[in-house]
């Protein structure tokens, strides 16, 4: 429900801002844009094409480019930088958050890069190499390092004092982490126990050591697994020696989630979630050929299964008619198997410890649904073609079909994900490839043993 608000209110600013782009008038423009959030802003800016694009991007609030920038994908952030000279690249990242710093560094210029090292203070400096040596999609490259800390052998009266000192928290500062003298995680304390205890109390006795510390090599995944899990705003990150190193917070866990959900949605079509909706259409063409020219060997498979048995169609031309009947079933069944088990694999919830208990549950519900609906398919030819011998080779040959469409379900993002591929990106032509062949072979090869002896 949440999702389609926001979609219907991504609508409706288009629409206005298209309306206020035909005017032209840029007054308009500008003033709703900058009535907008960065994320909004982003998610607009995707929605243009290159032309008008470039027109909003002029008129968003140079105060908000560096946010913008972080909510864009990585195409449509390419063609922004293109536009801007030095100087405005660097007076857009340089105030960013160093986790943010970090994802947008590697996009921009070397040239650029150096004149941001330059305007940064040495301890932001080490800050942002000290993240950028982690590898990506680990907690180390999501972490901030702008961490406030306390010591346990302190009182309440001296944190309050040390945090008016300090002026500022960072964003989503929900908890202060207590370290020991070496910088080892001990636990947190909430701010809201700050404020509500005597001045004198202190603070080990406010120590919540309940919340585990995030290692920093853990995949981006497991962080979002752990956050969803726990419903944290932040957590701490530390390394092999328990040392607290930074933060993660839950705005950097929503984008994540939100780019695992794109990218189980665009990689069952073979594409990629950081392509520009508007990209050029040679190199949108040469991203999808690959997959495409995949696909067409696959149909070869197929079509030649259907030659094989060009003489049993030539002799029960019912047969055309029926077996794409066969092949879609097995398709749609096996889709269905297909998205449980690339959500799970996604979430960490399917592993060697029980999948066979889960194939064993899709073959028993495939058994049950082939039953069902070939029973249904078969009065149906039976009806229309008053053969009994038809309805029973398709009654098997569907239920058969759902079967395979079960097994390979399961076992087709298993094997990928073991090879190392991405089960997301390519387990849909091999499943189709799969159903529709052996759908075919099912149904023709029954034939042509019960029908035509």
């Amino acid at each position: 429900m949440a999702e389609a608000v926001r979609h219907d209110k991504t609508a409706r600013q288009l629409r206005m801002l298209s309306d206020a782009l035909g005017s032209g008038r840029l007054g308009p423009v500008r003033r709703l844009v900058n009535t907008l959030s960065p994320a909004e802003i982003g998610n607009l800016l995707e929605s243009l094409p290159p032309g008008k694009r470039q027109v909003v991007w002029g008129l968003v609030d140079p105060e908000d480019d560096g946010e913008v920038l972080v909510h864009v994908g990585e195409e449509v952030r390419e063609s922004l930088l293109a536009d801007m000279d030095t100087d405005e690249i660097v007076a857009a990242v340089e105030d960013l958050d160093i986790d943010d710093l970090a994802d947008l560094v590697e996009d921009l210029p070397d040239t650029v890069i150096d004149e941001v090292l330059k305007s940064m203070d040495r301890e932001n400096r080490e800050r942002l190499e000290q993240v950028l040596s982690y590898p990506e999609d680990t907690a180390g490259r999501l972490m901030n390092p702008d961490v406030v800390t306390v010591r346990a052998d302190v009182n309440v009266d001296v944190v309050l004092r040390y945090l008016r000192l300090r002026g500022e928290l960072p964003e989503h500062t929900d908890h202060l982490y207590v370290v020991s003298r070496r910088h080892q995680y001990l636990g947190r304390v909430a701010l809201a126990a700050l404020v509500t205890h005597e001045d004198s109390t202190p603070i080990n006795r406010l120590v919540d050591d309940r919340q585990p510390a995030i290692d920093v090599g853990e995949s981006d995944q497991e962080v979002a697994r752990m956050f969803s899990d726990h419903d944290w705003i932040s957590a701490p990150v530390v390394d092999d020696n328990n040392i607290l190193l930074g933060r993660i917070t839950i705005d950097d866990v929503v984008d994540i989630i939100r780019e695992q959900a794109e990218h189980q949605a665009l990689g069952a079509a073979g594409l990629d979630e950081d392509e520009d909706l508007f990209s050029p259409v040679w190199r949108a063409m040469r991203r999808r050929l690959v997959w495409l020219f995949v696909n067409l060997c696959t149909a070869f498979v197929a079509a030649n299964v259907v030659g094989q048995f060009e003489g049993t169609i030539d002799k029960l031309v019912a047969l055309a008619v029926l077996m794409p009947m066969v092949a879609g079933l097995g398709g749609n069944a096996g889709t269905q198997v297909l998205a449980l088990m690339v959500r799970g694999l996604a979430l960490g919830q399917v592993g060697a410890s029980n999948v066979r208990t889960l194939l064993w549950k899709e073959l028993r519900v495939a058994l049950l649904n082939g039953v069902l609906m070939g029973t249904v398919l078969g009065l149906i030819v039976l009806a229309w073609f008053h053969n009994i011998g038809l309805s029973v080779v398709i009654f098997v040959a569907l239920t058969c079909n759902l079967l395979l469409a079960a097994s390979a379900g399961v076992l087709i993002p298993l094997t990928l994900k073991r090879m190392g591929f991405d089960p997301a990106l390519a387990s849909g032509i091999f499943l189709t490839a799969i159903t529709d062949s052996m759908g075919f072979f099912t149904f023709l090869g029954l034939a042509t043993l019960l029908l035509l002896r």
